[in-house]
């Protein structure tokens, strides 16, 4: 097996490529737990209603990163690369916390919408009373 030479290779392109793959690993990661739940014929109200919330807070933190490029467009392009990798990853850290916090809180219904498209579609069972009413499933919505 050949070495892999990263010689030619700055820092702050091994960076950007991490955050990047890092990114994508989360998004395809996610998209397999909402098509697991969806079509497992073992899934419960409860798997695929933490699925559906964790899409919606995943879509927010896209929408607020979008809004976020249109403000870093006005930016003078000035600053250490390194201090800029790490504001760029406790933005990132700090959004998801804010959108999983945002959907806990105070749903804006895309997350009910998708559980209850995905219910009737792949006719996925309604959890037992008790364990709806002991966990914050979608009839506390």
């Amino acid at each position: 097996m050949a070495s892999l030479d990263i010689k030619g290779i700055g820092a702050s392109a091994l960076t950007e490529y991490a955050m990047q793959e890092s990114k994508n690993a989360s998004a395809i990661a996610l998209q397999k737990k909402l098509e697991n739940t969806a079509n497992s014929q073992h899934a419960s109200d409860d798997e695929l209603w933490q699925a559906c919330k964790s899409f919606e807070s995943y879509f927010l933190e896209q929408v607020f990163k979008e809004m976020q490029k249109s403000v870093d467009a006005l930016k003078p392009e000035s600053g250490d690369q390194s201090t800029e990798t790490l504001v760029d990853f406790f933005k990132d850290q700090t959004l998801q916390e804010i959108c999983s916090t945002s959907v806990d809180k105070q749903s804006n219904g895309f997350a009910q919408m998708l559980y209850e498209n995905l219910r009737r579609n792949y006719d996925i069972p309604e959890a037992p009373a008790e364990d709806a009413a002991s966990a914050n499933g979608p009839a506390s919505v």
